[in-house]
């Protein structure tokens, strides 16, 4: 049962994971649980987080690679376009 659970817990989406752990912080801060309750919050705040740093982590890898792809596109076009621009001047 826990790998249903950990597999629906990693189908999560972003803002999924943030709301529920949003609420999971609440019920904690908010007292009245039992121990065993507060230790099931606080593994399943545990589980969130990780979801929540999984996304964060691909968003910026793909931020990364666009920012890259991005910098050696102009630095392409700048070394082709670079030296016809004086032979286009002379002609």
């Amino acid at each position: 049962m826990a790998t249903t659970t950990d597999a629906a817990t990693n189908a999560l989406g972003y803002e999924q994971a943030r709301d529920e752990l949003i609420e999971v912080v609440r019920r904690l801060e908010a007292g009245g649980t039992t121990l065993e309750e507060s230790l099931a919050l606080w593994e399943r705040g545990e589980e969130l987080s990780k979801v929540c740093r999984r996304w964060l982590e691909g968003a910026r890898a793909r931020l990364d690679a666009a920012l890259a792809s991005e910098e050696s596109e102009e630095a392409a076009a700048g070394a082709a376009g670079g030296g016809s621009e004086g032979s286009e001047e002379q002609a």
